[in-house]
């Protein structure tokens, strides 16, 4: 007979949803889809436009934990790739000066996962914590894609593909911060 202490705490907020691998597919591909929208949420500007991406994936990354994270972010990418026009402004296929963002969601998304799983969501500094970590994974793999298909500099890389989205950034990470901790709570109760 199991006991309390004997039940698994879940690690991530769509540990909670019960199921198997059915939930797990569900999980992945729902996540896909939710950055494919968000990505549609676009005020444009050259090269990289103002997008919900980023935090769809931070979000993703925090409920879906590292494993289903990352494999919904490949599977973005993957259905980008094929055809889909669901990236940034409606584009989709291989390349181009913001597609390194793109591969960047992957890693992104698997480090706030494993984060979450070790509680990186619970609380509102944790949670600033992980978001910061998983934007600055996002520019890490952005950037240097930026300077080799244009041709930039790192200064003129960082003005037009990180400064700008700085105050968005800011923004989605204090909802983020406020989402998650209290989402928490509530699964508590």
């Amino acid at each position: 007979m199991a006991n309390a202490s004997s039940v698994a705490r879940p690690a991530v907020l769509s540990d909670l949803i019960p199921g198997t691998w059915v939930r797990d597919v569900a999980l992945v591909v729902g996540g896909a889809a939710l950055t494919g929208l968000a990505a549609q949420l676009t005020f444009p500007m050259w090269p990289v436009p103002v997008t919900g991406q980023t935090f769809a994936v931070l979000l993703v990354g925090a409920t879906l934990g590292m494993g289903r994270a990352a494999l919904s972010m490949a599977l973005y990418m993957a259905v980008g790739i094929a055809g889909v026009p669901w990236f940034a402004e409606g584009a989709s296929g291989f390349g181009g000066p913001t597609f390194g963002y793109v591969v960047g969601f992957i890693a992104a998304a698997a480090l706030v996962g494993r984060l979450a799983q070790r509680g990186g969501d619970r609380t509102v500094a944790r949670t600033v914590g992980t978001m910061v970590l998983g934007n600055l994974v996002i520019y890490a793999f952005g950037v240097p894609v930026l300077m080799a298909t244009l041709g930039l500099g790192l200064g003129k890389a960082l003005a037009v593909g990180v400064i700008p989205f700085l105050v968005g950034d800011a923004v989605k990470i204090a909802i983020a911060a406020g989402l998650l901790p209290a989402a928490w709570k509530l699964a508590r109760r």
